[in-house]
């Protein structure tokens, strides 16, 4: 039996990201299901209140024990030195940390935790963006073993971003069928996505390399490009937005520092303010129906429920996926997909994988979204059948075992 460790990122520390927590869990179950004796290993980052962590890391272990995880779960937070500290089981943490391969998604891992494993594997799932993070200069990423990748054109000819001299095994991105079965409802009324609003930490996300390359990478920005589509269409739209807690989140128009390095945070000196209530009301204004992802998507069955209840999905790329024509798609669209339910998402570039016409529809303007969504009502059962279909070529234990092969036998 293969032991497995994954390392996930933000999940602890996410209480109310239902939609986040599935993205490993597809992992997880699916692993199992091969027959790997799974762990999960995380970095804790406290928030704003010991209070407000204690409930964070208790419903993170109550929602994994609800996979059968319970006694596989280690966590830990970076102490001052740059070690370690255990929060909770040391046993479970030094078995997390003794198996025959880790599969980490968290790209600042600590660089002596990497010597516990078999073998190591870093997982890209920002395809585009980690290779960009790293070429200019603004991310380190610790010597793996592997380098895998979500990403259909990481390292290939095609790549419009660098492959940082590394040989990269690509893979689609999971999906548990079990667990998202088909749900066909021809009385479904509403598309829905559920989406971050700002980026990183909430005051917005940058992509610059200090000199030609400078643009705001988050779904706000995509979906006020298209903020009239509404008004063009008798279909209901409702997005479930990650909005900020507050009246106010910082923006940036053209700043003048492009000599600001850091992808995650705002240039200093900001000054734009732009309210989240103000943003709200203009996209309801305009005939989207918005609600707060927390909910409708705050733990992981809430999240399948809110999924599974739509007609289909309607939803922007950020910025980057088309800069960098990645053929992203997201592991929220593949639930949707799963579920039966057809899906009308933002081009992100050519793609072997992704078709558009049938169960997916890939648009690149607001005349080729409106389209869609026609086509969508007009053959409803077909485009749920198809979507289903289509999502059967991702399905995550083929998928994994595939991974797992290359990974442990060091193949592209």
């Amino acid at each position: 039996m293969t032991s497995v460790t994954l390392k996930p990122t933000n999940v602890a520390s996410f209480p109310d990201g239902g939609g986040h927590s599935w993205v490993f869990l597809q992992y997880a179950h699916a692993l199992r299901q091969l027959g790997c004796e799974v762990h999960w290993l995380e970095r804790f980052q406290p928030g704003r209140s010991y209070a407000q962590d204690r409930r964070a890391l208790r419903l993170f272990r109550n929602r994994l024990a609800e996979f059968d995880l319970a006694d596989r779960i280690a966590v830990y937070q970076r102490s001052p030195n740059g070690g370690v500290d255990v929060l909770g089981d040391c046993n479970a943490f030094n078995s997390a940390t003794a198996t025959d391969l880790l599969l980490d998604f968290d790209y600042l891992v600590e660089p002596a935790l990497l010597d516990r494993f078999g073998c190591t594997a870093l997982v890209d799932i920002d395809p585009g963006l980690l290779q960009f993070w790293v070429s200019a200069g603004q991310l380190t990423i610790a010597e793996h073993d592997r380098y895998a990748s979500t990403g259909e054109t990481v390292g290939t000819d095609g790549a419009r971003f660098p492959d940082l001299g590394r040989s990269w095994i690509r893979f689609r991105p999971p999906v548990c069928l079990d667990l998202w079965p088909f749900a066909y409802d021809p009385d479904a009324t509403t598309l829905t996505t559920v989406s971050g609003w700002w980026g990183g930490d909430g005051k917005g996300e940058w992509v610059t390399d200090g000199e030609d390359i400078f643009f705001e990478n988050n779904k706000r920005v995509t979906f006020l490009e298209l903020r009239q589509l509404p008004q063009w269409t008798d279909q209901r739209i409702e997005l479930a937005l990650a909005l900020g807690d507050g009246d106010e989140s910082l923006t940036v128009r053209n700043s003048p520092d492009r000599s600001w390095r850091p992808s995650r945070l705002p240039p200093s000196g900001a000054t734009d303010y732009v309210s989240d209530q103000l943003d709200r009301a203009a996209l309801e204004q305009d005939g989207w129906i918005v609600r707060h992802a927390r909910e409708v998507a705050s733990t992981p069955r809430d999240y399948r429920r809110y999924v599974q209840q739509s007609r289909g999905e309607f939803s922007c790329a950020k910025p980057s996926c088309r800069y960098f024509q990645n053929a992203w798609v997201s592991d929220r669209t593949l639930c949707y997909l799963a579920s039966g339910k057809p899906v009308v998402v933002q081009d992100t570039g050519p793609s072997r994988l992704l078709p558009s016409g049938e169960g997916m529809f890939r648009f690149t303007d607001v005349d080729g979204a409106l389209a869609a969504i026609e086509e969508l009502n007009a053959h409803y059962r077909h485009h749920c059948e198809a979507a289903r279909e289509l999502a059967r070529s991702f399905d995550a234990p083929t998928v994994l075992v595939s991974l797992l092969d290359q990974v442990l036998s060091g193949g592209r």
